[in-house]
């Protein structure tokens, strides 16, 4: 393929061939580094939704008075949030 292209285009072809390799060669196995920041990415969305709910409850609770009342199912629907999203990403790699 690259025997009737100008030189130029060689060079390119060639550094498009090399990158395509490199890309091929990484996506097969991947390193602890990257494991850890997907432990760390499914933590946070996680965690983040549930604080949110939680921190909404306490708000609620503060305002209309209600002990627990808004806290407790705000934190659960947050984390139940955040756990489909992260299985939604997790299908997604």
């Amino acid at each position: 393929m690259t025997g009737k292209l100008p030189p130029s285009a060689k060079k390119l072809a060639e550094a498009v061939e090399v990158r395509a390799e490199r890309r091929r060669r990484a996506r097969g196995l991947p390193s602890v580094a990257r494991n850890l920041g997907q432990i760390g990415v499914l933590g946070w969305q996680v965690v983040v939704p549930a604080l949110v709910g939680m921190a909404l409850g306490r708000w609620l609770d503060g305002r209309f008075g209600g002990g627990i009342f808004w806290t407790a199912p705000l934190m659960l629907l947050g984390l139940a949030a955040g756990c489909w999203s992260a299985w939604r990403w997790v299908r997604r790699q």
